[in-house]
């Protein structure tokens, strides 16, 4: 698959009874509430302002469907962690979810974002591992590595790899650019199921 040509939002559900029917494979989006995800999403897209980007954490309250060049899915979970809502609110996206992760046949993998200044936290060691306990293919993205220098950013890449046993993470930048062509290489590989 080449980078994309278009992208286009479909549809979003706060409820699993609401989501769109399954159609195409589709990759999903997970991290943190403040980890860059909308931010990542526009750059790999090339397009400003498809994700909404916040400054408030947790601005993501449903699941968001974006169609990509009528080829496949990107979408984008609610971020966990630092949001401020709710406990009730947070549970429901929890169900929400793990709902959509356990139970879309049309799901082909998971990109799980982790700031590379914050390192895996628990939460994000509590998804990769979720993930791996139901068979599904996830891929590490370290994001904001424009924030650190380069002999910090090797050592915190490095130190993530050891972390996961999945390899090595992705760095990815949303304001250079740096890993989108890793990052899109990634994603195809597991729309190809792989």
């Amino acid at each position: 698959m080449q980078p994309p040509r278009r992208a286009e939002f479909v549809a979003g559900a706060a409820r699993i009874d609401r989501l769109p029917p399954p159609g195409l494979p589709e990759i999903a989006f997970a991290g943190r509430s403040n980890v860059g995800k909308s931010s990542l999403l526009n750059r790999l897209v090339h397009r400003r302002g498809l994700a909404r980007v916040s400054k408030t954490p947790g601005r993501t309250q449903q699941i968001n469907f974006f169609a990509v060049d009528g080829r496949l899915l990107f979408v984008d979970l609610p971020g966990y962690g630092f949001a401020r809502v709710p406990l009730a609110v947070k549970e429901q996206w929890r169900g929400l979810v793990e709902g959509y992760l356990t139970r879309r046949h049309t799901l082909r993998g998971v990109v799980v974002l982790v700031d590379l200044r914050r390192g895996i936290e628990a939460d994000d060691a509590r998804l990769l591992d979720f993930l791996a306990a139901h068979g599904i293919a996830s891929v590490l993205v370290a994001t904001k590595v424009d924030k650190l220098a380069r002999g910090a950013r090797l050592r915190r890449l490095d130190a993530m790899a050891e972390q996961w046993s999945g390899g090595a993470p992705i760095a990815f930048s949303a304001v250079t650019g740096d890993g989108t062509a890793a990052l899109w290489a990634a994603v195809c590989q597991l729309a190809r199921g792989g």
